[in-house]
């Protein structure tokens, strides 16, 4: 097993095919299965609870891929957090007018955007309440995360990331993945993520130093979970500091 000591970077499959490419396509099917499996919504949406200190207006969903994630959250949120607006941001627009309906129907409203989070203009459209990120981080070398994390701070009130967890545990799970049925496409990227995962304070030394990091920690047996507070206002307005 090749050394999980520091983060290792290879091109992902799933980055290089075209969008209706019937390969890329199961794929995404398969990360909806293990974003179920890693209780991802739940991880995600109980990080959000604990740190927002007000029901948020404004959230921006980074790499939100299909926008399922996204929808999970909103569905375990809706009742608490009203009436929010939601931006789905991804280079390729893959977001289906199902998935969108599926927002309108917990009274949130949700607009997607083709953009590369990597351009700076991806976030002109900000300040948000929260950014989130699942599954996305990870795909960035650190000279690329810093300045993009940079953009996420000065953008966000609250900042929430759920990454692979780095160790031989995941690694193993990840090569599995073959048993319940995992695409060739899913099976060659899920190991390449793990291997680009992140350890305890591997994000918080790419995160702004001026800003306050909420927690960095393993959730569950899988999941690295991230959240900072950012320069934007906070939820409901208020600003970070006295957010805290």
């Amino acid at each position: 097993m090749r050394s999980l000591a520091a983060r290792s970077l290879v091109p992902e499959l799933l980055d290089t095919l075209p969008a209706d490419d019937p390969g890329a396509i199961r794929s995404r099917g398969d990360i909806r299965r293990i974003n179920a499996i890693s209780f991802a919504a739940h991880i995600l949406a109980g990080r959000m609870r604990r740190h927002a200190v007000a029901p948020p207006r404004r959230i921006l969903d980074i790499g939100c891929g299909d926008g399922r994630i996204m929808l999970a959250l909103a569905r375990r949120l809706a009742s608490t957090w009203p009436g929010v607006a939601v931006t789905l941001l991804d280079r390729q627009d893959i977001v289906v007018p199902r998935t969108l309906a599926g927002f309108t129907a917990l009274g949130w409203s949700a607009a997607t955007r083709g953009e590369d989070v990597l351009r700076p203009e991806a976030f002109t459209s900000g300040p948000f309440d929260i950014v989130v990120a699942n599954l996305f981080l990870h795909h960035f070398g650190d000279a690329a995360l810093a300045p993009l994390l940079a953009n996420v701070a000065a953008s966000a009130g609250l900042f929430v990331a759920a990454e692979p967890r780095r160790r031989p545990l995941t690694l193993v799970a990840a090569q599995a993945l073959g048993a319940i049925g995992a695409n060739r496409v899913t099976r060659h990227d899920a190991p390449a993520s793990v291997r680009a995962g992140f350890r305890a304070g591997e994000l918080t030394a790419l995160w702004p130093r001026s800003r306050q990091v909420l927690e960095e920690r393993t959730v569950g047996p899988f999941t690295h979970v991230f959240a900072a507070r950012g320069t934007a206002a906070g939820p409901a307005g208020r600003p970070p500091e006295d957010a805290a």
